[in-house]
């Protein structure tokens, strides 16, 4: 089963990958946030692969 959802991230703090520090000038937005979830034998449902895509494309 594929869910998508938006998520926002133009309220959320964002940091350089490189130094771990605060990054103001990244951009925040809507992007669509796609996961592929399959039901287990238990009946669990485990998400096999997770996706969040560009700025803009929710």
């Amino acid at each position: 089963m594929r869910v998508t959802d938006c998520g926002d991230s133009t309220n959320a703090l964002k940091y350089r990958k490189d130094s771990g520090q605060l990054a103001d000038d990244v951009p925040g937005g809507k992007r669509r946030i796609t996961a592929t979830v399959e039901k287990q034998a238990d009946g669990t449902w485990k998400v096999t692969d997770f996706g969040v895509l560009d700025l803009g494309t929710c």
